[in-house]
């Protein structure tokens, strides 16, 4: 069953956060570049119609990016879920390593929740500017180094018993 779970947890991990962390990756740059062409009286994105297809409209491909991150982070949620059960059936739930973990991974929901998709959401409805499109890359940058130190907290496992 452990093994079960594990593999759930990892496919999941995989397929759930990656996602998100590329597509909030993707959506500063993004933003800027749409903010560069956008509209000339400097009111931001104003993302209320649509223009075609994503492939020649820069909001398009904004709202996508936004839509991958919000979606993907409903699903993410299956990621901790299934690490809780791996941890608990492999007798893990003390370790530091994992505790320390649970919590960078709480820290990056609530970057996800409360910075990067409000901030997305600001500069898609247009009440946000480039400086806010600066700031996201930033924030967006520590959500994304918040799971990649998860990440090697879970291959490396400071003070584990399997000897990895």
């Amino acid at each position: 069953m452990t093994k079960f779970l594990l593999s759930v947890h990892v496919i999941a991990a995989i397929l759930a956060i990656g996602p998100v962390a590329v597509a909030a990756s993707m959506f500063p740059p993004a933003a800027r570049r749409a903010l560069a062409t956008g509209p000339g009286d400097d009111s931001g994105l104003e993302v209320h119609g649509g223009h075609g297809g994503h492939g020649s409209d820069p909001t398009g491909t904004l709202r996508l990016l936004h839509r991958i991150c919000r979606v993907y982070a409903v699903v993410g949620v299956v990621v901790p879920v299934f690490g809780f059960a791996t941890a608990s059936q492999m007798g893990v739930l003390g370790s530091a390593w994992l505790i320390v973990s649970i919590l960078l991974t709480a820290l990056a929901a609530f970057v996800l929740a409360a910075l990067v998709l409000p901030a997305q959401s600001a500069l898609l409805d247009g009440s946000a500017g480039a400086g806010r499109a600066a700031r996201l890359g930033m924030v967006t940058g520590l959500f994304n180094l918040l799971w990649a130190a998860v990440t090697v907290l879970m291959i490396v496992r400071p003070g584990s018993t399997t000897g990895a």
